[in-house]
């Protein structure tokens, strides 16, 4: 595993406005053909308390109900290919995430751990397909348990590389499991999905948004309502117009409970480790 690196003041603030391009650019697609999409997470969170990214958050995410997120996929072409393109598995078969990147065209950003990985790499924005999940809770839980394990199988690629003993054994079995497997369970969930439907949803590829914040009732933290990805508003964020949820303080609330609460220094940290970076101008 190569030795992590930190992006230096200037490369940060040049991650920062990298990413925003790929956002503005997004934004204008789904504007055309009236795509629904928010800021997600920490972005929404930023665009709240800082009117852009958070000072010490390099990375965006965007999360979009399933419907939408497939017909952004049906029109991804018409982004400006000298900006960015979109990347899943099906773009790029070597791509082992169960949801989807906005990649910078022309760049390179390898996080560590993940050198031996085959697919495109580039600086990117996370993009959230939100899937329905079961009503009952019994089925919420099954379905978590589900999802997780098809999460381990993709990771197991990686982990493989970056565990010792009995996990190195067992992520190594794993990896032999043909990723079509677990692409496969998230499909049968993405088939089930539809916007107007009365579930909540989540990302089924990603630990469930609810648990972040320990104090969420149980039967609220495997899905949310689809209302926070559909009742938009828009956001000042970096000088540009970008939409995120109107209600933005039961999205934080539940996310993060006291958000306009400034984390302690020690834990203001850049989001993930990479091995290597090159910007499109370099």
């Amino acid at each position: 595993m190569s030795k992590a690196k930190e992006l230096s003041s200037e490369q940060f603030r040049k991650m920062q406005l990298t990413e925003l391009d790929m956002l503005v650019e997004f934004d204008r697609v789904c504007r055309i053909h009236g795509i629904n999409y928010v800021l997600f997470g920490g972005s929404l969170l930023g665009a709240v308390r800082h009117k852009g990214y958070i000072p010490w958050d390099d990375d965006a995410d965007i999360g979009m109900l399933r419907e939408d997120y497939e017909k952004f996929k049906a029109h991804m072409n018409e982004m400006n290919p000298d900006i960015c393109y979109f990347q899943d598995h099906e773009t790029d078969p070597e791509y082992r995430w169960g949801y989807g990147k906005l990649r910078r065209t022309n760049s390179v950003y390898i996080r560590v751990g993940q050198e031996h990985l085959k697919c495109k790499t580039g600086i990117f924005v996370d993009v959230f397909p939100m899937d329905d999940i079961p009503n009952s809770l019994i089925g919420q839980i099954v379905q978590d348990v589900h999802c997780c394990c098809l999460r381990k199988i993709l990771w197991s690629e990686v982990a493989k590389k970056n565990t010792v003993g009995f996990w190195k054994v067992w992520y190594t079995i794993l990896s032999i499991i043909p990723v079509s497997i677990p692409f496969r369970g998230y499909e049968y969930y993405a088939k089930k999905s539809r916007s107007d439907s009365p579930n909540r949803v989540r990302c089924i590829s990603f630990p469930s948004t609810g648990t972040l914040y320990k104090k969420n009732p149980i039967r609220q933290r495997y899905g949310m309502p689809k209302s926070w990805f559909t009742d938009r508003a828009e956001y000042d964020f970096e000088g540009k117009k970008l939409y995120s949820s109107k209600d933005f303080d039961t999205v934080l609330k539940y996310i993060y409970g006291d958000y306009m609460k400034l984390p302690p220094e020690n834990k203001r940290e850049q989001h993930s480790p990479f091995s290597y970076i090159r910007f499109p101008d370099e």
